[in-house]
């Protein structure tokens, strides 16, 4: 099995088949690996037959809800830039959230949608810290379950729209926010550079 996708500490040791089933998620590209699969297994399965969306989808439901959001803040910044005043309030409250995840900055990303410009792609981010614990949100929405999948499928589409917008260098872009996923479930920061596997799918 590749190498790629080992030592992920933080990924739950749930059957792939098992996450995806509590998510109310399909993938695309049939599978040959056995339904007890382990979820590097199936990611190394996709990986190799070059299903790179599939691969997103399965990380974005493999990693914990913390790991997940800042995956998604940063795919943000890749086409936002740093940290600035000028930075959506969706964002800034998600980042605040992954770095002191209490009730206080969960609701401050529940209140930056309301406030959010239609065009604002990062309103996904703050969805995912709003669902983060599979509940509607805090105080009195946390008697409410949140749809299945919710807040795995907001990072996703963030990660696609930031893959969207590196449009020019597709493969390569998308290589390195699997690599980004990884290094976060290893324990890691996400901040990696193009690896040798992106480099070699795009040659």
């Amino acid at each position: 099995m590749s190498e790629r996708f080992k030592d992920m500490v933080k990924v739950p040791k749930e059957p792939a088949a098992k996450l995806l089933s509590l998510t109310n998620t399909r993938l695309e590209t049939p599978i040959d690996a056995p339904v007890a699969a382990a979820p590097e297994v199936v990611l190394a399965e996709l990986d190799q037959k070059g299903a790179m969306i599939d691969v997103l989808r399965l990380l974005s439901i493999a990693l914990p809800p913390r790991e997940r959001v800042w995956w998604a803040c940063l795919a943000a910044r890749d086409y936002i830039g740093p940290k600035s005043d000028k930075d959506p309030k969706s964002l800034a409250a998600s980042e605040d959230w992954v770095f002191n995840p209490n009730a206080d900055n969960r609701e401050r990303a529940r209140v930056s949608m309301d406030d959010a410009y239609i065009d604002d792609d990062t309103v996904n981010i703050a969805m995912s810290v709003l669902y983060s614990d599979g509940t509607l949100g805090p105080a009195d929405l946390a008697e409410f379950p949140a749809p299945a999948g919710a807040a795995e499928t907001c990072a996703f589409v963030m990660n696609l729209v930031a893959l969207d917008k590196n449009s020019d260098r597709f493969e390569e872009y998308g290589q390195m926010l699997i690599d980004r996923a990884v290094d976060i479930a290893r324990g890691g920061n996400g901040r990696v550079e193009v690896s040798q596997e992106a480099k070699e799918a795009t040659s």
